[in-house]
């Protein structure tokens, strides 16, 4: 199900049965990294695999995807803040930057990333880049990289 080496990661999974394991296996993975930037095309997944590694990280309300706010803000039980961007819908980096995106960038708290490509001048240099492969069968090819 995942080979592992130092700085990057493969998972895969078939079922949403099976998304939670993912989820666990990501987090572990990347938690000493806080921006994480998930990539796919339209309706691989990401908002559900950020919605499964949000339960692991026990958030304690209704996770969405933030198309058109642009970001939502999560709490952890533990009192941990996620940030969970979609930038999707902008259509230049000033747009980002009007929401204050770099507060939350360098705020030292997780900010899940969807469509990063967007913003890509504006990102830290230190992220975990989570690519998102949707094979013919359907199956999930997670590929997790540290940069």
């Amino acid at each position: 199900m995942s080979k592992n080496v130092s700085n990057s990661k493969t998972i895969e999974y078939t079922s949403l049965k099976d998304i939670n394991k993912a989820a666990q296996a990501i987090l572990a993975f990347g938690k000493s990294t806080p921006i994480w930037l998930f990539e796919g095309q339209m309706g691989a997944g990401k908002t559900t695999l950020i919605k499964a590694i949000c339960e692991c990280m026990l958030v304690n309300s209704h996770v969405q995807s933030p198309t058109y706010s642009l970001v939502n803000e999560y709490a952890t039980t533990r009192g941990e803040n996620i940030y969970h961007f979609d930038f999707y819908r902008i259509k230049n980096e000033e747009e980002a930057m009007d929401i204050g995106v770099d507060d939350y960038l360098y705020s030292g708290d997780y900010c899940f990333i969807e469509w990063p490509s967007r913003i890509e001048n504006l990102l830290p240099s230190k992220h975990l880049k989570v690519n998102i492969e949707v094979d013919e069968n359907g199956k999930r090819v997670i590929n997790l990289l540290k940069v």
